[in-house]
């Protein structure tokens, strides 16, 4: 493993993925990209029950892209502008999109521990998580209009979903600065923690999903995921599908028993 990058740790059901770069608030480059696929094939390979990724230090979080000049997929930003090459613009922007869709697509529940500012990409990383606990010193700003950007790496989307159309245009359009606490109010996060224990609730919150069926959250976050695109009808079908097949499992065999036993469920991992 590097002195730096993307990094992997697991804690019995639970893994964490650290983005190693503080000394330029853990901004992602052309290398750490390649570390996330390195790290999402991992994952694939032996899944968790639920993910966190967290940032470096105590100060960022994620700051998004790496704009220095020296990082290679900057200076080709920078030469496919000059040549208005759209067709390069496009291969490097889904070269990042297929990066962070593959990890948030692991079907399992991935939270967000932001430990200090989320700006741009790192915002937008974040709304990519399913749950989102802060620091309460945390601060968040999809600055990507400020720089004549916009997201692009699918946190657009994401936030006009979690928070709607009206929402989401003020805080992508004004880029302004969120701090936790109004992130919390508005429903951007989750829970906000106590200084500097931010990874400490995030695996609260981690080992309190983690202690129920697998099969359970799995089919749930599904239904969860997907629905919003779906007609309601058609989502209400997802739902009964994935419920039928869950019971079909058995797995809840092992939480009712216990339930009528008076104890605490222990479900079996799945293979």
């Amino acid at each position: 493993m590097s002195d730096f990058g993307i990094h992997l740790e697991r804690k019995g059901k639970i893994a964490i993925i650290m983005i190693d770069r503080p000394e330029v608030r853990n901004t992602l480059n052309e290398a750490m990209w390649t570390d996330l696929e390195r790290v999402t094939g991992r994952l694939k390979e032996n899944l968790p029950q639920v993910i966190i990724i967290r940032g470096q230090g105590d100060k960022a979080f994620c700051a998004g892209m790496d704009v220095n000049p020296e990082n290679p997929q900057i200076a080709e930003f920078i030469k496919a502008i000059e040549n208005k090459d759209r067709k390069l613009i496009e291969t490097l922007i889904y070269r990042i999109r297929n990066a962070v869709d593959s990890l948030v697509s692991l079907p399992v529940p991935i939270i967000a521990a932001i430990n200090g500012l989320a700006y741009g990409g790192g915002a937008e990383f974040a709304v990519r998580c399913d749950l989102r606990v802060a620091d309460p010193n945390a601060i968040i700003r999809f600055s990507e209009v400020s720089l004549g950007l916009m997201p692009d790496w699918g946190g657009g989307v994401a936030l006009t979903r979690l928070l709607g159309p009206a929402k989401a245009a003020d805080l992508i359009l004004t880029a302004r600065i969120v701090t936790a606490q109004d992130a919390l109010e508005m429903g951007l996060v989750n829970r906000i923690s106590k200084s500097g224990k931010v990874l400490e609730e995030a695996m609260t919150l981690a080992e309190s999903i983690s202690a129920n069926g697998p099969r359970a959250v799995r089919s749930a976050l599904e239904v969860i995921r997907k629905s919003p695109d779906m007609p309601f009808e058609t989502a209400l079908d997802l739902e009964s599908e994935a419920a039928v097949s869950l019971i079909a499992s058995g797995e809840c065999f092992h939480g009712i028993t216990a339930f009528f036993e008076k104890r605490k469920a222990e479900f079996p991992d799945i293979v």
